[in-house]
């Protein structure tokens, strides 16, 4: 039952621009199930924001679950490990999904005794200074896996002078067919908000909001009926639409804060994370584990059985896709992530990373929706920037290759939401071009800087 003390909910601020996509998340209240242990996998040492991980093991030796196997090289950086325990029978490169290009990757073969480390420490995060829960979360290897992939470490790292006043909690998943996020807040609300009770103490915030869209009213009822009265973390139930879980976005909704794009939360006294990240973070501290799993969402028109699965980093698309009854017939598509911001992938043969939240799978009827034809110059991409930029301005300069006029369009303030493609009648892959021009423009800068 619906907790009558909890406090009057916060009103939201419209921010502007966005769509209403349909959700078709198909794998909606299913059950989060265990995917089976892999006979092999790919663990990348690059799955975060920043620098490689280094590798520390060789070809033939034998590991453990949890174990290190890639070492941070940088505060902006990351350590790695092992999802099984097995022998390293590779260390070469291999595509990586989220970023659409190759790292080097450790491939492990599967003992089957799926063995963890011994020296798995849990922690009473009471008694830990700021400083042991900032290094057990960066021993653990935990980045940002509602996004980019920035180390954790990094981000509750708060510079001299800085101050953080509110941590905000990102449990919107706004795109369609995503539901890992979800499944993991009815599953395991309270893990989530212990680590986030865990954030606000390494960060000194004296409040949280935890944002969740509207169109999932069982997560926010289980929310609200754990912290009750708690006057310091309250949940903030958000207008259904995308992009709500940009970080920008979700200050603007929550805190009606403004924040530039050539700023940070961070600036504004803001620390935003997701949920998952706060799960794994409660995970590491008190259980001792690293990040080696993560709950994915499996869906789309062309999978037989869409579900969500917790599964070990490094399993491949391949062996997740069979556990979901395979593709059905005409399959066009698999994506990394989903159809907005996904990265479309040549091979399934390519593993799950910290930051995939789902494998999208679609048919040639279903891809056939996006076939491109010419602009009708109808404006609906400038309506629905929620930076507001004109996209079709960028694609057009861009396309007729005049990049140095397309620059005086600001296309690298775009964060790639995908609004403008969605809502576009012509189908024009407008995110596509404008990462074109930001591309060449960001390596025009370097070089100007190399001079």
């Amino acid at each position: 039952m619906k907790n009558k003390n909890f406090p009057t909910r916060i009103v939201i601020k419209e921010f502007h621009g966005g769509i209403h996509p349909k959700d078709e998340k198909l794998s909606a209240k299913k059950k989060i199930e265990n995917a089976e242990l892999p006979a092999k996998v790919i663990i990348p040492l690059h799955q975060h924001i920043g620098t490689p991980a280094r590798p520390i093991v060789e070809v033939g030796e034998e590991v453990k679950k949890g174990q290190k196997i890639g070492e941070a090289t940088g505060f902006i950086s990351a350590n790695v490990h092992s999802s099984i325990s097995g022998k390293i029978i590779s260390i070469s490169r291999n595509l990586y999904p989220a970023l659409g290009r190759t790292s080097d990757a450790v491939t492990i073969e599967s003992d089957g005794k799926d063995e963890w480390i011994e020296n798995i420490t849990p922690h009473n995060p009471e008694l830990l200074t700021d400083k042991q829960i900032i290094d057990i979360i960066s021993e653990a290897g935990i980045v940002g896996m509602g996004g980019a992939g920035f180390p954790t470490h990094a981000k509750l790292s708060i510079p001299e002078g800085k101050r953080i006043e509110t941590v905000l909690l990102n449990g919107a998943e706004c795109e369609p067919y995503v539901t890992a996020d979800h499944a993991l807040m009815l599953e395991e609300s309270e893990k989530i908000i212990d680590g986030l009770m865990i954030v606000m103490q390494v960060t000194k915030a004296k409040q949280a909001f935890i944002g969740i869209e509207k169109n999932k009213p069982d997560a926010i009822e289980i929310f609200e009926n754990i912290l009750g009265s708690d006057k310091n973390i309250k949940v903030a139930p958000l207008k259904v639409k995308y992009p709500q879980g940009w970080e920008n976005m979700l200050a603007k909704a929550i805190l009606h804060k403004e924040i530039p794009s050539n700023r940070l939360p961070l600036d504004f006294g803001v620390i935003i994370t997701n949920v998952s990240t706060a799960y794994a973070i409660s995970n590491a501290v008190r259980l001792g584990q690293p990040l080696i799993e993560r709950i994915i969402s499996v869906n789309g028109d062309g999978i037989v059985e869409p579900k969500n699965l917790r599964v070990r980093i490094g399993t491949l698309f391949s062996d997740i896709i069979r556990q979901c009854g395979d593709f059905k017939k005409e399959v066009a598509k698999v994506i990394a992530g989903g159809p907005m911001m996904g990265a479309s992938m040549s091979d399934i043969n390519v593993p799950i990373v910290k930051g995939t939240n789902n494998i999208l799978v679609l048919t040639k009827e279903k891809v056939k929706e996006y076939e491109q034809k010419p602009c009708i110059r109808c404006a609906r991409c400038i309506n629905v920037c929620p930076v507001g930029l004109m996209p079709r301005m960028i694609a057009l300069l861009t396309q007729k290759g005049m990049i140095k006029e397309a620059e005086k369009y600001f296309p690298l303030d775009c964060k790639e939401c995908g609004c403008c493609s969605y809502v576009c009648p012509s189908k024009i892959p407008l995110v596509q071009l404008i990462q074109f021009a930001k591309t060449d423009i960001i390596a025009k800068q370097k070089a100007e800087r190399a001079k």
